[in-house]
């Protein structure tokens, strides 16, 4: 695997997140689409986290977003972001990263 520069690194805009509502997308086995509080503004994003997750376990859990990947568009919705998961190797599980104790929406990860 390639090393990645600090001035690479340091590109990446993490922050925490909430999960404020979550939707199904139509004839998608996978996909969720979720709206997220960055703190300071709102965005839509695209995850398949469907076969890991109901939509209740989902609403009002914490999370990381990398924010400014560039937009990609998925079955017609612009998702504005990803947002960060550890998975088994065989991938029977996943699980959202989260900041240890309480933590606001918007804080930026380091």
């Amino acid at each position: 695997m390639e090393n990645v520069s600090f001035d690479d690194w340091s590109k990446l805009d993490l922050r925490t997140a909430e999960i404020m509502e979550v939707e199904e997308v139509e004839n998608a086995d996978k996909l969720y689409k979720l709206k997220i509080d960055l703190g300071t503004e709102t965005r839509i994003l695209v995850a398949g986290l469907k076969p890991y997750y109901t939509k209740e376990e989902l609403e009002g859990k914490k999370c990381i977003v990398f924010t400014n990947l560039e937009p990609r568009t998925i079955r017609g919705i612009e998702s504005q972001g990803m947002i960060l998961a550890v998975s088994s190797p065989d991938m029977s599980e996943v699980k959202l990263l989260q900041g240890d104790g309480v933590v606001d929406p918007g804080w930026k990860v380091s």
